[in-house]
């Protein structure tokens, strides 16, 4: 997917990436910051090639020519995601192909092609590998799982295992409630280290194309979660809690189980959402509640794809 650009200033060529403060004269750098911060972040950085936020096209220049400055300066509308492109051009390392001799695998499991099986990884029964995909080293995947093309999944993540469901006798005594669902896992989806997804009871534990995991993360039996969302560490989803496509989770928040969360939603860092959420809002606290009206910054917004 092609991303609109301008370019200023002289032809540069950069040897290495670096963050705006610390670049040296033969980094390549970005800064997301628009108006005067943005500008105080250009003029002072030692980048020779800086990504900037279109809207400072023009003004930048100006500030630059004050400082006799030799950068180039390339302006889009989006500076992270431009600069995140361009390393992954310039870092891509060599793909992983292969099964650890080390590793696992059920006699009715499938893998795809071009896929990659880490040491000590278990792949159990009746799980299928999608192809391209990477299970690293010490991933359980342990049965009634299929991940679809493009997956990675790193160090120390269980899959399809029981979920947490007991009933109880009268006399206080507990009885596992039977897991006979499945873990369906869309196309490029990530899962980070040491993170779990507890396969369906009755129902299936779905996660949807391209959405991404962060470490520590606790997906509870029965919960469908859609496409392009992203959940960062230590989220918790309760059993058959419902998340709609583009959300995004703060760090150890926690979700309800039971819970229908909408498209586009922000959930902040810590909160508790006991209540459901409808499309595009943005809620924080314990209990969680709409913070939507008391937002102003942009890069909040653009955190669940949202516009303002």
């Amino acid at each position: 997917m092609e991303i609109p650009f301008t370019v200023h200033g002289p032809h540069t060529k950069v040897k290495g990436a670096a963050a705006i403060s610390v670049a040296q004269n033969s980094d390549l750098s970005f800064c997301y910051h628009k108006g005067e911060k943005g500008l105080s972040l250009i003029s002072q950085s030692n980048a020779s090639t800086i990504i900037c936020d279109s809207s400072l096209e023009g003004t930048a220049d100006i500030n630059l020519d004050q400082v006799k400055s030799r950068k180039q300066l390339i302006f889009t509308s989006n500076p992270r995601l431009a600069f995140v492109r361009i390393l992954g051009m310039i870092y891509n390392k060599k793909k992983l192909v292969g099964i650890s001799e080390k590793a696992s695998i059920s006699d009715t499991a499938k893998i795809g092609k071009n896929c990659y099986v880490g040491d000590f990884s278990l792949i159990g029964e009746n799980c299928e590998i999608g192809d391209n995909s990477i299970i690293y080293d010490r991933v359980s995947i342990v049965q009634n799982c299929v991940l679809s093309k493009d997956c990675l999944i790193q160090q120390g993540v269980t899959m399809g295992a029981d979920g947490f469901a007991f009933e109880r006798y009268e006399n206080g005594s507990l009885e596992r409630f039977p897991h006979i669902g499945w873990v369906k896992i869309g196309n490029n989806v990530e899962i980070s280290a040491n993170s779990s997804v507890a396969r369906g009871s009755l129902s299936d534990t779905i996660i949807g194309d391209g959405t991404k995991l962060d470490a520590l993360v606790h997906v509870a039996h029965n919960v469908k979660i859609g496409q392009n969302c992203e959940l960062t560490a230590g989220t918790i989803i309760g059993g058959s809690a419902v998340l709609g496509n583009m959300c995004w989770t703060g760090l150890n928040s926690m979700i309800k189980d039971n819970i229908k969360i909408g498209n586009n939603v922000i959930i902040a860092a810590s909160a508790g959402v006991i209540h459901d959420v409808i499309d595009g809002d943005i809620v924080a606290g314990v209990p969680a509640k709409s913070i939507k009206d008391k937002v102003k910054t942009d890069m909040t917004f653009l955190m669940a794809g949202q516009k303002k």
